[in-house]
């Protein structure tokens, strides 16, 4: 009888604990939320928590985060802070939390983990990826057509980022004449860095900007409007940010997709695996455009991304 009561007890303890209830039910219980950065003044991250705030009201759970997260002991941690906080569902804002989410989700079967635009997946770890080569191409097509001086310039975290190539190639396709530069700062943040390279390129003439990372595009922006010259916009509609600089943005609707994964993970339909999605899934597109952008321009960048959707044909493969 001894043996019975003790292991009644500590059922009870076991059951409440916080796995128990996701065993059992396989919804969010809780979220959590880590990110290489800091969130304020970072257009990215603030997205990314403003998603993780719209989930938790949703879903009537509680919302953890943590903030500038960037080496294994440092996940190990927060993943383990999180699920002794009753989290089952951790999103990692960067591509860096793949290799780390890995051996941790072998030790958290229970627990679902998402980052993004990685290539690494097992049964409870899932990327979510933007093919944002298209969406490159089409940011340079407007480059291509606007540029006066045919110097145009990407400020790139890293050399790797799928949209530089189609940039130039967008540039190539409308503009055979403009020389594209690059050059790229090994981080999603440094803003001083990418300001400096912003002030190099604009001494060799460059008059359309295309900075591609996390805190600095901003940045960037807004000085190449206090310098009378252009920019495309990233990850969100920049228009509003400099409005007599931006042509147009290339946009990641990241908060989107945070949402749907959870609604899928809570309707236990989120798959262990790699996802892709491009402008055909409605979480890329490209923003307002610049009054200065030549109808004709427009139209034909707007026909081309329709044929795109229908054919997955970019203009320059067809």
């Amino acid at each position: 009888m001894k043996y019975i009561y003790y292991s009644i007890i500590l059922l009870f303890i076991f059951c409440t604990l916080p796995a128990c209830s996701y065993f059992e039910t396989g919804e969010i219980q809780n979220v959590g939320f880590i990110t290489d950065a800091e969130i304020d003044n970072n257009p990215w991250a603030e997205q990314g928590y403003q998603a993780m705030q719209e989930i938790g009201d949703e879903y009537d759970v509680d919302v953890f985060y943590e903030e500038n997260i960037e080496t294994m002991h440092q996940v190990q941690q927060a993943v383990d802070q999180f699920v002794n906080d009753g989290v089952n569902l951790i999103y990692g804002h960067s591509n860096i939390y793949g290799e780390y989410f890995m051996p941790l989700a072998e030790s958290y079967p229970d627990v679902h983990f998402v980052y993004v635009n990685g290539g690494e997946s097992r049964e409870n770890v899932t990327s979510l990826n933007f093919n944002a080569h298209a969406m490159g191409f089409f940011a340079g097509m407007v480059a291509g057509h606007m540029t006066n001086s045919n110097e145009i310039g990407i400020i790139a975290a890293y050399f790797w980022q799928p949209e530089i190539e189609g940039f130039f190639e967008g540039v190539n396709y409308v503009n055979k004449e403009a020389e594209t530069k690059l050059e790229y700062i090994n981080d999603w943040n440094n803003v001083d860095l990418a300001l400096n390279n912003y002030n190099v390129m604009k001494d060799e003439g460059v008059d359309i900007f295309y900075p591609i990372g996390d805190a600095f595009s901003e940045s960037i922006i807004k000085e190449a409007e206090n310098d009378g010259l252009f920019a495309i916009g990233y990850m969100m509609d920049q228009m509003e940010v400099a409005p007599d600089a931006v042509l147009t943005s290339t946009i990641q609707q990241i908060g989107d997709l945070y949402k749907s994964a959870a609604d899928d993970f809570n309707k236990q339909d989120l798959e262990g695996k790699i996802y892709t999605y491009d402008f055909r899934d409605g979480y890329i597109s490209l923003g307002a455009f610049h009054s200065s952008v030549p109808r004709y321009v427009k139209m034909q960048v707007e026909e081309d991304i329709e044929e795109y959707i229908e054919s997955g044909l970019l203009p320059n493969e067809y």
